[in-house]
């Protein structure tokens, strides 16, 4: 197969040297504005604040990882300096402030800022999180689906990567419910499966998806044994894989560090491509603000080390994302040869 000159661009610069990303996730906006304000009480954090510690995390981790995913609001005019020149570069689309009833949440974008900018920044990639459940009311399935169009469409027309997150939820209203950005503790695996089903239709566009565990990732079995619950979260994982034909990689969406190694263990086993995870690598040193300097220290220490136990569990075992089905080994640049200016849509056009 052959892939578009600016997406294959994106997502050699997305992935290390030998196709397998290992991406950080600093553009988290409510865990940082609650685990800050829960310091700073009564007060709440500003902007200052919040994007002082996004830079701090983008300065020490991103080094280590292939690429960095940074927000437009809070963390990235703030840390552009601290991100390498020679690592990837996301850009969160979303706004985090969603809007919900009892018929489920419809993800916006934020206001005033669209692919476009995304890619006239000179980022590599467009990331959005979309909350979803495949039994939400109709009207709900049907807004969250035409945003995904929308933005799939967008990203074809400006040539750039677009990397969809995933998050099944509890409905208002259920016991469980919270509006916290964590994993859904309660969540069954049929709704994470028909989820990722309802997206893998190339009409929407998506070059990596990024997932999170068919099980709530306290309850992965220890996938170093051979019982019939490690079997079964296996064949959940190969389901989840044999949806899609591109790239996936992992999200950790608040789980600890050793439930987010099980994740990557399942998930590698399937053919994941390696991870895009905050939380699991950085958020011990949150117990230190506001001291960012022993922050700082916490990051060096336990935060690069198991950065490190991960890239290694991802040299060893993940797939490169040129192995996905969509790309056969080998992808190829389209439109390829002596004429390749005239071939080739560019930037403004409507194909892919």
């Amino acid at each position: 197969m052959t892939v578009s000159a600016g997406k294959l661009r994106g997502l050699k610069r997305l992935a290390d040297d030998s196709g397998r990303f290992k991406m950080v996730a600093v553009d988290q906006r409510p865990p940082i504005l609650k685990a800050l304000g829960e310091k700073l009480a009564p007060r709440q954090p500003g902007y200052d604040e919040v994007s002082a510690v996004k830079a701090l995390l983008a300065r020490v981790l991103t080094p280590l990882g292939s690429a960095v995913l940074i927000d437009p609001d809070y963390g990235y005019s703030r840390a552009v300096d601290d991100i390498p020149a020679r690592r990837g570069l996301l850009i969160t689309l979303e706004d985090f402030r969603f809007e919900e009833d009892e018929g489920g949440r419809r993800t916006r974008l934020y206001p005033g800022w669209d692919v476009g900018k995304i890619k006239r920044m000179g980022a590599d990639g467009v990331k959005l999180l979309l909350w979803y459940r495949p039994d939400a009311a109709r009207e709900v399935v049907a807004h969250q689906q035409a945003l995904v169009r929308q933005v799939g469409e967008a990203c074809a027309r400006y040539d750039i990567p677009f990397l969809l997150e995933l998050l099944v939820y509890p409905f208002k209203g259920a016991s469980n419910h919270t509006t916290d950005y964590i994993e859904d503790r309660e969540k069954r695996p049929d709704l994470v499966l028909q989820s990722l089903a309802d997206f893998a239709d190339p009409a929407y566009g998506v070059d990596i998806y990024k997932l999170e565990s068919p099980v709530p990732a306290g309850a992965l079995p220890d996938p170093a044994g051979s019982d019939a619950a490690v079997a079964q979260t296996e064949r959940l994982f190969a389901r989840m894989a044999g949806l899609i034909d591109k790239p996936w990689v992992m999200l950790s969406a608040g789980a600890g560090m050793e439930e987010f190694r099980r994740v990557l263990t399942y998930a590698y086993r399937a053919g994941a491509n390696g991870y895009l995870a905050g939380r699991a690598i950085w958020w011990q040193a949150f117990r230190h603000y506001p001291d960012l300097q022993a922050m700082e220290r916490e990051l060096a220490s336990d935060g690069i080390g198991y950065m490190k136990d991960i890239n290694r569990l991802t040299d060893d075992s993940a797939q490169p994302w040129q192995t996905a089905a969509a790309f056969g080994g080998a992808p190829g640049l389209a439109d390829a040869g002596h004429d390749f200016p005239g071939r080739y849509a560019g930037f403004g056009s409507q194909a892919a």
